[in-house]
């Protein structure tokens, strides 16, 4: 089975997303890190590194515990094993790949990153 996302499956789609690192919550680990977005899971899927497929979702003004959200592009690490797809709340919302880099940026400056959309 083929551990890559391929933007082709998620594109538009609607997913239901767990939020265990809400907007301004810190990384478990690396404390240095503070989420500029809420950052989430989907229920029901696995990564490469065994855990649910994570997501960056965009366009929440607050923390969120949970959330559907339409999968609008996916983030590349081409130094790690693991992609992550990147939702929107509102289908409307209109991102292009500076934008969603520049919003995750807390996070992907530390990996060799780039932006797949349609």
């Amino acid at each position: 089975m083929d551990p890559n996302l391929h933007l082709a499956d998620w594109l538009g789609r609607r997913v239901t997303i767990e939020i265990d690192r809400p907007l301004g919550s810190r990384h478990p680990t690396e404390n240095d890190i503070v989420y500029g977005v809420n950052y989430g899971f989907i229920p029901g899927t696995r990564a490469p590194d065994g855990h649910p497929i994570d997501v960056y979702v965009l366009d929440a003004r607050g923390p969120l515990d949970r959330c559907e959200a339409t999968v609008i592009a996916i983030v590349r690490r081409r130094d790690d094993v693991e992609d992550k797809l990147v939702a929107v709340l509102e289908a409307t919302s209109t991102w292009d790949a500076p934008a969603i880099l520049a919003a995750v940026d807390f996070q992907e400056r530390y990996f060799d990153s780039w932006v797949e959309l349609a």
